[in-house]
């Protein structure tokens, strides 16, 4: 099964870069029709993970995707799961 990862560690200190990432790794799960988006905001102090979720819960993106997990093993990633 295709997936995409978006590791947001290298630009973790960049708002603008981050958005950006985040609004180019769902365009192309939609274009490529790609099921599953991994997002990689890391463990650190949950700023940047709730920086991500805060944006999967924008009433625009929330209506792109079928649903997100937060993973129980492993705190520092996401999934994005799309229904195509």
């Amino acid at each position: 099964m295709a997936k995409l990862k978006l590791d947001l560690h290298p630009i973790a200190r960049n708002g603008d870069a981050i958005e950006s990432e985040l609004n180019r790794v769902m365009d192309e799960a939609e274009r490529k029709r790609i099921k599953t988006v991994e997002i990689i905001p890391g463990k650190g102090s949950g700023q940047l993970k709730k920086r991500v979720l805060k944006f999967l819960e924008r009433p625009d993106m929330k209506a792109r995707y079928a649903r997100v997990d937060k993973d129980a093993k492993n705190h520092g990633r996401v999934f994005v799961y799309f229904r195509f």
